[in-house]
């Protein structure tokens, strides 16, 4: 379980840096119309999966099955979910407007999955004194 939490340390570390350069470019533009990504970036990438990351450090989860599919969701819908939300809202034209809208839909399901397993994960977790 400390790969899983290594991995979500890493990851919520670039979100967390990628969220304060978001900050910082709409306080020196003063446009705020990366709002909503930054908010997203810094609540989803930087805080949810750093608290994941302590968790995994602090808790043996007895079922990795689970586990495994809560880490790899959080993965792919943190990054989906934000990406998307990117894509959707700047419309680089690289993309059919169809894809930029399915990633967002698509990394926003399946981030909504690994709260549920998450939720499971916690429900089922032993207390620390047995």
């Amino acid at each position: 379980m400390k790969n899983y939490s290594n991995l979500l340390l890493k990851l919520s570390a670039i979100f967390g840096l990628i969220g304060a350069v978001l900050g910082g470019h709409m306080a020196g533009s003063g446009s705020y119309a990366v709002r909503p990504i930054h908010a997203h970036i810094l609540v989803v990438g930087w805080l949810t999966l750093f608290s994941w990351a302590v968790y995994y450090r602090v808790f043996q989860p007895t079922n990795r099955i689970l586990a495994r599919l809560h880490v790899y969701s959080a993965v792919i819908g943190s990054i989906g979910l934000t990406g998307g939300m990117a894509l959707y809202n700047f419309r680089p034209g690289f993309l059919p407007q169809a894809l930029e809208t399915a990633l967002y839909i698509s990394g926003g399901a399946i981030l909504l999955l690994s709260f549920i397993f998450f939720c499971l994960l916690a429900f089922l977790q032993r207390p620390l004194s047995e």
